[in-house]
């Protein structure tokens, strides 16, 4: 049998990537303070300024570096630039140990921690903690950093918890938390207050009238982008996610809400939208609105309703109540017109359309206007359509051509396709991230960060989608429409009762009221303003008894069939 030779074992350490003697071990410093207070700034440099000392004092140790990071908090090492340079530096084989003040100072979670001890160990890299007296090359360095690192965890938790129990304090009290400002408003730091942004209040108001007058998120986000407008961060690119979230933001009526998110946990820090899992606080009246409460109710009731809808598998169009609703304007004061049903539950019953101006401040504040039954207005849209058949076929028929050529010309089938792929490509990077996760391949921090990104880029293009389906179905009305009012026109014969879907289709606006050729005030007039741009003026005072045109509106019985 062959003598076994023993090679002894070499004192001296070897640098692994040159293969050369290393006569002393090459000692580096980790310094961390968490924020940027003078008191703790003073800390850091004397942490600095110690481990210079220490290290250069030892005549067995060769000086490396000293990694500092101030101002960052320890829960997260990815966020720490010198942290992550000095794991670089001994993955590089430029490092044999580590010297820092605490646990806590290095990292204070436990999965950092001892991920990244285990690293370095891996190495034959040690770390040494001053405050513990531990050294993680030892047999009970480990075991003790286990536990230490477990303690500096809950401390870290415990602090969460203190600073979460200041805010809700805070919030209690009333006292703004966060970021406050939105789109329409700036937050002034010395008065605690917002304050209206003039130029972007003004699109918050073409927001909120352009959705309560029946436009979609999509169809909306689509002309703001066209408009060039921007949004708070400046860009002009809109979404319709980013419309649906000022239309549900309640500043914009001077009320704040807050504890609309909460943090998960201390350590991955993420931020969830709170469903009741804590505490909310309402502030009503709170600064100055852009958008009155009934606007704001009307806009929140349609997007509740068409949400409603899209819970049903597919949203269905949202139409307005009642064929004259939103249509009608007051010629004396601006006004709305709304509905009110007079002597109701008598066999005096009617329905008429009068100025909400009057309604709200009295007569006095619109002393012209008259109710106008609205059995008049109905016959009279027929006389004026007929009148619009007869007399202005060629500019009706060259009308038609034009919505005929505008709705040929928009593709929201080759949209929707293009979306249909978008969502089939964002499902598979979901499929493929969660292989990836299954098979160790990914940590989980990164796998929740990019799954929380896809899902909502996944929801955000099936809102989008919604939309479109919205806005094909609204089309295709349309040209179902167009081709019953194209069939009405041809065929030569008058309109003989009111048709709502024509008057709809044809009809921009109707102005009730106006004045004679000698100047006299007619309230009782009626103006078709059509969609050809041609308007058409008709007398409904003939069709009108003394009695109804004497009738006051403090004399009469009526309920509200419009919303205020």
């Amino acid at each position: 049998m062959s003598k076994v030779q023993v090679i002894e074992a070499q004192k001296e350490k070897i640098d692994r990537n040159t293969g050369k003697t290393i006569n002393k071990a090459r000692v580096a410093a980790y310094c961390r303070v968490s924020t940027d207070s003078d008191e703790q700034m003073n800390s850091y440099q004397s942490q600095v300024n110690h481990y210079t000392d220490l290290i250069k004092k030892n005549k067995e140790w060769e000086f490396v570096d000293i990694y500092a990071d101030s101002g960052i908090s320890g829960t997260q090492s990815d966020n720490r630039d010198e942290f992550q340079r000095m794991i670089s530096d001994a993955n590089n084989g430029l490092i044999d140990i580590i010297i820092t003040k605490s646990i806590s100072r290095f990292a204070r979670n436990t999965m950092d921690t001892l991920k990244y001890v285990r690293m370095l160990k891996d190495e034959n890299i040690a770390i040494i903690f001053e405050k513990e007296n531990i050294n993680t090359l030892t047999m009970n360095g480990e075991m003790l950093l286990t536990i230490l690192s477990s303690l500096a965890q809950q401390e870290s938790e415990s602090l969460s918890a203190n600073t979460k129990m200041g805010l809700k304090m805070k919030m209690k009290r009333g006292e703004l938390v966060g970021q406050a400002s939105c789109l329409g408003y700036d937050y002034d730091k010395e008065k605690k207050k917002l304050i209206i942004n003039e130029e972007e209040s003004k699109i918050v108001k073409y927001i909120f009238n352009r959705y309560t007058s029946g436009i979609g998120c999509f169809v909306l986000a689509r002309e703001l982008t066209e408009k060039g407008y921007k949004t708070k961060k400046g860009n002009t690119t809109w979404s319709d996610s980013s419309v649906r979230g000022i239309i549900k933001n309640e500043k914009y009526v001077g009320d704040i809400l807050m504890g609309k998110t909460f943090t998960l946990d201390p350590i991955s820090k993420r931020r969830l939208d709170n469903f009741g899992e804590e505490e909310k606080y309402y502030i009503k009246n709170n600064h100055e609105p852009i958008i009155s409460r009934e606007q704001f109710n009307k806009a929140k009731e349609i997007l509740e309703k068409r949400s409603r809808n899209h819970n049903q598998g597919r949203m269905k169009k949202h139409s307005l109540k009642y064929a004259f609703s939103s249509m009608m304007k007051c010629a004396y004061c601006g006004g709305n017109i709304t509905r009110r049903r007079w002597h109701s539950g008598t066999d005096k019953q009617k329905d008429v359309w009068f100025c909400t101006t009057a309604i709200r401040k009295g007569k006095k504040s619109c002393p012209e206007c008259k109710a106008v039954e609205e059995k008049i207005i109905e016959n009279a849209f027929v006389k004026a359509f007929n009148i619009l058949c007869r007399d202005k076929k060629t500019i009706v028929e060259e009308f038609l051509e034009n919505i005929e050529k505008e709705l040929q010309s928009k593709d929201n089938k080759k949209l929707l396709k293009q979306i249909d792929g978008d969502i089939r490509n964002v499902e598979n990077k979901i499929s493929k991230l969660i292989d990836l996760h299954l098979e160790d391949q990914i940590d989980k921090e990164t796998y929740e960060e990019k799954y929380t990104e896809l899902k909502k880029e996944l929801q955000e293009l099936k809102t989008e989608k919604k939309e479109l389906d919205v806005v094909e179905d609204e089309e295709k009305t349309i040209k179902e429409r167009i081709a019953s009012f194209r069939k009405l026109f041809e065929s030569k014969e008058p309109l003989v009762e009111f048709d709502r879907e024509v008057f709809k289709t044809v009809v921009e606006e109707v102005i009730i009221g106006g004045y004679k050729e000698d100047g006299s005030i007619d309230p009782y007039m009626l103006t078709f303003i059509f969609k050809t741009g041609l308007t058409s003026k008709i007398d409904g005072h003939k069709q009108t008894s003394k009695s109804e045109q004497n009738a006051g509106l403090q004399k009469c019985t009526y309920q509200e069939d419009e919303p205020r």
